[in-house]
């Protein structure tokens, strides 16, 4: 047994809401969101004497694992940014695609392991990194690197992730394409400005928001870019009234 085997917890987290509230003249969009950490976690298990990543678990499969898709993976890059070099196996339990920060999550773990502070950095990394590196409740802005911490209030949450993912750079793009007034029009409608361009390039989005409404009687959330929409609460039967959609019912941490 490899008593340096490190185990750490890399928990998922969600955007309650966010607001998109400009561009910068690099292309990173500012935003204004509320973010908190889910009991929902993956594991990650670091030997620093070793190098090189594995992934494993039930939502593995979705990453469609390669020496590419590995060498891009958000745990090597994080690696990389702070200057260390493990052998890191993933346990992936947090849906891949459904903007739950699995990747996100798995890369600050890494980097809180390795004492990497610099939040500026990370969210140049990935724009949740940040977030996921200070963890609890946060309202978040800049381009994910200010994070204020907020009081956690507990309560249950329940996931909805539909059997396909929605790509983020995507949405930020058709967010962009919107014209000046059908944005306006569109965003600060709900709680999330994301929503109208989720759903202009994944359609399905709108199909799975009614048949949630019609399964429970609540409207649901989008979590972000998508594709997951989240309700306050513990739904019973949800699952098997979805059987199509993986239904996770979690806590804040």
């Amino acid at each position: 047994m490899n008593e340096q085997l490190i185990t750490l917890t890399a928990p998922a987290k969600l955007t309650l809401s966010l607001r998109v509230t400009g561009i910068r003249p690099d292309g990173f969009h500012l935003i204004d969101a509320e973010m908190v950490t889910l009991e929902l976690a993956d594991e990650l298990v670091i030997d620093p004497t070793g190098d090189g990543l594995e992934i494993s678990g039930k939502f593995a499969g979705e990453l469609g694992i390669n020496d590419q898709v590995l060498a891009k993976n958000l745990v090597s890059r994080a690696l990389k940014l702070a200057g260390r070099t493990a052998h890191v196996t993933v346990t992936k339990n947090i849906p891949s695609g459904g903007g739950l920060g699995g990747g996100s999550a798995d890369a600050a773990a890494i980097l809180r392991w390795a004492g990497f502070t610099d939040l500026v950095a990370a969210a140049k990394l990935g724009a949740d990194i940040s977030f996921c590196i200070v963890g609890g409740r946060a309202r978040v802005s800049g381009i994910g690197e200010i994070v204020k911490p907020l009081e956690v209030a507990q309560r249950q949450i329940t996931l909805v992730v539909p059997p396909f993912g929605v790509s983020t750079p995507a949405v930020y793009k058709a967010f962009d394409e919107l014209t000046d007034s059908c944005r306006q029009k569109l965003i600060h409608s709900g709680v999330n400005d994301l929503e109208p361009a989720a759903i202009k390039v994944e359609p399905q989005l709108e199909t799975w928001k009614k048949k949630i409404f019609d399964a429970t009687g609540v409207e649901p959330t989008l979590a972000g870019s998508g594709s997951t929409w989240w309700l306050d609460g513990r739904f019973e039967n949800l699952a098997d009234q979805l059987p199509d959609a993986t239904v996770i019912t979690t806590q804040l941490r």
